[in-house]
């Protein structure tokens, strides 16, 4: 039995639904959600294993104008992705017009060979002839391997978007084993569902400057309790105060949330033990941004 492998980049703007399609093509949850924009700042592997193939997904961050050193990390992190990749999915909105943040991404697509099919993602929000007409108008700036209209969080054409993916992957071997669904470690995951609580709970200025890291996950000796220790380090005083929250109440809410999920995830009972610190300016601190596991080119 030939068996294929390859990986495979989801890219478009910010907010189009990338991690949502992530987490229905893997049918778990490997990726953050969220309303707010550039929700996605690392690039996520997501693994699907079948009993003759295995993609790995690479959710790449939102493609947008830089505005910090962050950003650009972002941006080029998204473009090395490119030409690394066996293939590109590319989703839109069904919006009709192409807008010049599309335009941006197609202008790069243009000078890269690995095939791209176009995702219209959240189909069930608008009438068909809007739809069409989105296909139409991106057809015309763009050879698309194949085009396939889609909704991510109402589960429509998502196997029929696998079959597509997988029919362009080569011949080649099992990359990772076949219960892996990312190779994220724990404490990355952890992190992120703190991270998406902030994002869903927070006013649109705060969540942009939040980084969450995981000091420690320990199994409490001779009882079934997961201990985890985690900083939520935002850029102001203010916005530390905005987290905590009166009487430390948003801070319990968004604990309470995380804990919840986590739970969920590692099947067993834990304390979630969440500090707030301030680090000023850290986006466009490069020694800071090494120290949160962020790559820098040198050049």
């Amino acid at each position: 039995m030939t068996f294929k492998s390859g990986f495979a980049a989801l890219i478009g703007r910010t907010n189009v639904g990338k991690s949502t399609l992530l987490n229905a093509l893997l049918e778990e949850k490997v990726a953050i959600t969220s309303d707010k924009p550039q929700t996605t700042r690392n690039t996520i592997q997501g693994i699907l294993t079948g009993e003759d193939y295995q993609v790995v997904f690479i959710d790449t961050p939102g493609i947008h104008k830089p505005k910090h050193k962050l950003s650009e990390i972002m941006i080029e992190s998204v473009k090395k992705t490119l030409t690394e990749v066996d293939l590109i999915i590319y989703m839109v909105e069904p919006d009709a017009e192409v807008g010049p943040g599309d335009k941006y991404i197609i202008e790069h697509l243009i000078s890269i060979d690995t095939p791209v099919i176009l995702v219209i993602n959240k189909i069930d929000t608008v009438p068909h002839e809007t739809v069409d007409k989105t296909i139409e108008n991106f057809k015309a700036q763009y050879n698309f391997k194949d085009i396939l209209p889609i909704s991510a969080l109402k589960n429509k054409n998502i196997d029929l978007l696998k079959h597509t993916i997988v029919s362009y992957m080569p011949e080649g071997p099992q990359y990772f084993p076949s219960d892996y669904i990312t190779d994220r470690p724990e404490k990355f995951l952890v992190s992120e569902i703190i991270r998406e609580k902030i994002l869903n709970y927070l006013e649109d200025e705060v969540p942009h400057g939040v980084y969450v890291e995981v000091n420690s996950m320990k199994v409490r000796e001779n009882k079934d309790i997961l201990d985890i220790e985690a900083f939520i380090f935002c850029e102001k005083e203010s916005h530390k105060a905005i987290i905590i929250g009166k009487n430390g109440q948003m801070l319990r809410k968004i604990g309470s949330n995380a804990r919840t999920e986590l739970e969920s995830l590692f099947g067993q009972k834990i304390y979630l033990d969440l500090w707030v610190k301030v680090k000023k300016g850290w986006r466009d601190n490069i020694s800071i941004l090494r120290n949160f596991g962020y790559v820098i080119d040198k050049s």
